[in-house]
């Protein structure tokens, strides 16, 4: 098997490639040992997903943290939020998720954290963890530590969710779309309330192949078949997990797709609640509609970058006490700051409940201006566009936390560079219809010309 190392693999958020071209079991040993040695763990907790390859992958890490000098705790078949809930209710000093969340079936990867969940991502030890990886050489151990399996954990992490959900108020049908991952496992959660939720089922066996669709219910075409379901069940909610269900995705009553923005100001006022003026983060990316709702209901907000372990991070560092991502990434303090993709759904079902009314209603005060949705532009010189644009628009409201967001009292646009490719990010909002696809294709214009 080849162990040359393709740099590439390394990515803003975790690690990532073609199996076993880019990663395999060899591979994976040399990032287990990396990652204990720059981490200086004692301890390490591993998950996996149902990918063919992922037993492998987790073998060859397991060979390299426990050769390290790390004790490993195996957990088995596992979410990214199970992993993450493994992080802090174990104590471990790190914790590894095998999982190519819901890229193709030939992708695998690793995602990788220090205590508490806390991420480990661009500028918080991936490049050093890349580097000795590249490098390939290892401070040798003398003995090789201890491997055991927690049988316990699994029941654990699926009564702890299943406590925030509110029985007795009135019954829900619901159908939830799968997608042939891990959101499987979750599955027993919903099987806890028959008297509160009738549940309809789409593709909910594991195969790492993802026959029906690609896992990312970010993409609307995704959700063709949950919409239909919806629509002939009369449900209340359609729910879409993606790979690693550390993503999750909405479809109201009526089989229209929620903007992933838009759940976030819902959670919010849910979670506000319980504790009121806090801070939530919203990605850069979100509605004026979604900071407006927050600060409606009490609660204070920043903006974020976007890139899962900078929220994460950035959570700890301001104290937020929830935030989200226009990808559909829901990071709750009730999982150290971490993603827990079903207690998002129950939140959402709890909030239809208390509040009586259908999901459409509860979105429809939000749906008060109009988006672009985000497009790339392949470009040769990014940081050169960005610079222009400021010049272009210096009269508007400037923010530079990711890439650049401009501000005007009727619209506002942002412009990202992608982390792992030559391309631009648009994403604009305005006040009416015309102003935004005005405003879009004119700044389009200027960025690709």
């Amino acid at each position: 098997m080849d162990n040359k190392i393709n740099s590439t693999i390394f990515k803003a958020y975790d690690i990532r490639g073609i199996y076993p071209e880019e990663i395999n079991e060899n591979i994976a040993y040399n990032i287990g040992r990396a990652l204990i040695q720059y981490s200086q763990a004692k301890k390490a907790v591993i998950g996996f997903d149902m990918r063919k390859s992922s037993p492998e992958i987790e073998k060859g890490m397991i060979a390299g943290m426990s050769k390290q000098g790390a004790n490993v705790v195996k957990i088995g078949l596992s979410t990214a939020p199970m992993l993450y809930f493994a992080s802090w209710n174990l104590n471990t000093d790190v914790a590894v998720m095998v999982t190519a969340s819901h890229n193709p079936a030939k992708w695998n990867g690793v995602k990788l954290c220090q205590k508490k969940a806390m991420p480990i991502g661009e500028g918080s030890g991936m490049e050093e963890i890349k580097a000795l990886v590249m490098r390939g050489k290892f401070i040798e151990h003398k003995q090789t530590a201890s491997v055991k399996n927690n049988d316990n954990l699994k029941n654990q992490y699926l009564d702890y969710i299943a406590k925030f959900f509110k029985k007795g108020l009135s019954q829900k049908k619901i159908v939830i779309d799968f997608a042939n991952g891990m959101g499987i496992l979750d599955k027993a959660i919903y099987e806890k309330f028959p008297q509160d939720l009738k549940a309809f089922y789409l593709y909910d066996n594991y195969d790492g192949s993802f026959p029906n669709h690609e896992a990312n219910p970010l993409k609307i075409e995704t959700l063709k078949a949950l919409q239909k379901k919806v629509v002939e069940e009369k449900a209340d909610l359609g729910i879409a997990y993606d790979g690693d269900a550390d993503r999750i995705g909405f479809v109201d009553e009526k089989g229209e797709a929620v903007r992933m923005d838009f759940i976030t100001a819902l959670l919010a006022k849910e979670i506000l609640k319980k504790n009121p003026g806090g801070l939530i983060l919203a990605d850069i990316r979100s509605s004026n509609a979604v900071l407006e709702f927050i600060r409606k209901y009490g609660g204070r907000v920043h903006y974020s970058r976007v890139g899962h372990s900078l929220i994460e991070n950035q959570m700890r560092k301001e104290g937020a006490i929830f935030a989200g991502e226009l990808s559909g990434h829901y990071f709750f303090q009730e999982n150290s700051k971490a993603e827990m993709a079903t207690l998002a759904a129950l939140t959402i079902l709890n909030h239809l409940n208390t509040s009586g009314q259908k999901m459409s209603a509860l979105t429809a005060e939000l749906k008060k201006y109009f988006q672009s949705g985000e497009i790339n532009s392949d470009v040769n010189d990014r940081n050169a566009i960005m610079e222009k644009l400021k010049n272009k628009y210096s009269d508007g409201k400037l923010n530079t936390l990711d890439g650049i967001r401009i501000d005007y009292p009727s619209w506002w646009f942002n412009v990202r560079p992608s982390n792992t490719e030559p391309k631009l990010r648009l994403n604009l909002e305005a006040k009416t219809r015309e102003l935004m696809e005005r405003k879009r294709d004119e700044i389009l214009k200027f960025i690709r010309e």
